[in-house]
């Protein structure tokens, strides 16, 4: 296991990050346990998750679960200073989280207070927004996607706002460092202009969707990234399973995200099959998992501070974590690069 800088906060976190979004629907407290154990055994010391979690599915019900889960686990094994732990205030949208509100300063400190709750500790080392307010190109939204209609002296004040909110929280010694997520080349550039001129914190990574299917990251992100020392954090590597070519020729798995999730978020729709098949292909004549394949590949990129993995069982989980272990040839990478340019977009 690799570990890379997070940002400029001197933080140094594992190239793998457990992602922990099936916690308290698809898996139970004792899954949660298990895969916490197994994954810091084998050199993992991150953990990402967020109030809104479980999301398999979404719930009024569970929410919070997931870090209620991690905070026993926490408890329990007495290792708080050993884990880099990250977690996310939600945005706008969800009726059962603060009115679905937009994310304001009453907002972000009522969430960081019931999340150390939740997680029972009194500090997070990466707090993160989850999505903007303004509305951005994640979640399938690339399609209809307008920023033209966003108001700029509004959004300029939202963004002032959160910075200023999470100065106070990192001052009171309830965050060590600001993450976004869902974030866009621009804001993220605002966030650190507005950050410069008044003495607030840095962002040290976003977190977005990255994998072969979906890598709008790799374009003017990866400048961002690259100049300003902001790691990525990618979510949904195996873009919520496709890329390990269990969903081909309509397979449903039982007891997998698509039994829970309907289309996986948008990404389950007719496009994105033979840009799989292809992928998956390619990993059977290099003789590779084709998982482990998706993931190194993302394990890779030079923007890349850690992937966020997801399982829902063990087997996944050990065949995830295994990937750090493989090199993908010059062969595997031209076929990668060429299946890229006959299905830029897939999802």
């Amino acid at each position: 296991m690799k570990y890379n800088p997070l940002g400029r906060t001197g933080i140094s976190v594992s190239e793998i990050c457990l992602g922990t979004m099936t916690w308290g629907s698809q898996n139970s407290e004792k899954d949660a346990h298990d895969q916490l154990d197994y994954a810091f055994a084998h050199g993992v010391n991150f953990i990402d998750t967020a109030e809104l979690y479980p999301t398999t599915p979404l719930s009024a019900e569970t929410y919070g679960d997931t870090e209620r889960f991690i905070g026993t686990w926490m408890q329990a094994r007495g290792n708080r200073e050993k884990v880099i732990l990250a977690t996310k205030v939600a945005g706008p949208g969800r009726p059962y989280i603060r009115g679905g509100a937009p994310m304001n300063r009453a907002g972000i400190l009522e969430a960081i207070d019931g999340s150390l709750q939740r997680l029972k500790t009194d500090y997070v080392d990466l707090y993160q927004l989850h999505w903007p307010n303004r509305g951005h190109y994640h979640f399938r939204n690339a399609w209809s996607y307008d920023p033209s209609k966003q108001d700029r002296e509004a959004v300029a004040a939202e963004l002032a706002e959160a910075l200023e909110t999470v100065g106070e929280l990192v001052k009171a010694g309830k965050v060590r460092a600001l993450g976004l997520s869902n974030e866009t080349a621009w804001g993220t550039m605002q966030f650190l202009r507005h950050a410069e001129a008044r003495g607030l914190p840095r962002v040290a990574s976003i977190q977005n969707e990255y994998n072969l299917l979906y890598r709008a990251y790799d374009l003017d992100l990866a400048e961002v990234s690259h100049h300003e020392d902001i790691g990525l954090l990618a979510y949904s590597p195996l873009a919520a399973g496709l890329l390990t070519g269990k969903y081909l020729d309509g397979a449903r798995p039982e007891g997998s995200r698509l039994t829970k999730n309907g289309d996986l978020g948008g990404r389950y729709q007719p496009l994105q099959e033979p840009a799989v098949r292809a992928y998956v292909d390619l990993a059977k004549e290099h003789g590779l998992d084709a998982g482990q394949m998706a993931l190194a590949f993302c394990l890779a990129r030079p923007f890349m501070a850690s992937v966020i993995i997801g399982a829902t069982s063990m087997e996944q989980l050990k065949t995830d974590i295994g990937a750090v272990d493989v090199t993908l040839s010059a062969d595997v990478t031209n076929g990668i690069r060429r299946i890229h340019r006959l299905y830029p977009a897939p999802i």
